[in-house]
């Protein structure tokens, strides 16, 4: 494990970086799998805690290896990073979980996928950030994928009131990470991103230890199976771990515009994967959506390039 955390560490020249994004994508769609396998058989609040204990012991390593410390924080930053943790760790997870106990990892991903359209959105109104019309068109078409995708083709549903609760979670998970990200857009500027990662996923952590109690996880480890297990940590390390440092790496040596367009793989990798490993069918409505998605993100964030 050790030259593992020495590949997540070391830079490389860019190829190797371009690399590293390539796969964190495809990591990050892979957390769609993994969840959907995780979430069958680990309640919601155990299978988070799990995630981020994992994840928080390799990021706070990870944080003291670049530091050589832990850095203190000051007065005033104690409560934005426990805000992070609740919402991008606690919220965030369990509502993903609860999501993918219900639907395809495909459909989840893809709408999770209009994670930078939101943000985009709300940062205009809360930041002032300019709307350009090439952003507006982006945003206007990811968001037709989303209804696509959410309604399953029908949009007709959503105006009835018949989408599902797994719809909802996943919905309500890029609510929960709208606000992660634009608290530590406004507050976080002191600290770098790894030591925010960080500090956030442990308070995440600590604050979902209690709930995954009283859920029966101390009872119920005895019985997850090998494939739990596997997913878990996967979620854990590659998919929390490797993943956030690797992109945060991306951004700080080709920027930001350039680093994002990698998650336009992000929703495609977990459709394919889902296809190859959960034998989930692509039907039109999920083909179509994914176009529309994926054009639009591309979009919204090319308007800035």
């Amino acid at each position: 494990m050790a030259w593992l955390i020495g590949l997540t560490l070391h830079k490389g020249p860019l190829l190797f970086v371009y690399i590293k994004l390539f796969l964190t994508a495809v990591f990050w769609g892979g957390t769609f799998i993994a969840g959907r396998v995780v979430a069958k058989d680990v309640g919601p609040f155990a299978a988070s805690f799990l995630r981020f204990a994992i994840a928080s012991v390799f990021l706070l390593f990870i944080t003291w290896r670049v530091d050589r410390k832990l850095p203190a924080l000051k007065r005033a930053q104690i409560i934005p990073v426990i805000l992070l943790g609740m919402t991008g760790v606690f919220a965030y997870n369990v509502l993903f979980f609860k999501g993918l106990k219900i639907i395809e990892a495909g459909r989840a991903s893809l709408i999770i996928a209009n994670n930078p359209i939101f943000i985009t959105l709300f940062a205009s109104y809360f930041f002032k950030e300019k709307l350009n019309p090439i952003k507006v068109t982006g945003i206007i078409i990811s968001v037709i994928g989303a209804i696509i995708v959410i309604s399953r083709g029908n949009p007709i549903e959503l105006l009835n009131g018949n989408v599902g609760w797994g719809e909802l979670y996943i919905f309500c998970c890029v609510l929960t990470w709208v606000a992660y990200t634009l608290i530590g857009k406004a507050i976080m500027t002191e600290l770098s991103p790894i030591v925010s990662v960080s500090y956030s996923s442990a308070v995440g952590a600590v604050a979902l230890f209690v709930p995954a109690y009283f859920e029966g996880m101390m009872r119920d480890l005895v019985h997850y199976s090998t494939a739990d297990w596997f997913g878990i940590f996967y979620l854990g390390f590659f998919g929390t771990v490797l993943g956030f440092v690797w992109y945060y790496q991306g951004i700080k040596i080709i920027g930001p515009m350039k680093a994002s367009q990698f998650l336009n793989f992000v929703p495609i990798s977990a459709v394919l994967l889902a296809f190859f490993m959960l034998g989930e069918s692509i039907t039109l409505s999920l083909l179509v959506g994914t176009i529309f998605v994926i054009s639009g993100v591309y979009l919204t964030n090319r308007a800035d390039a």
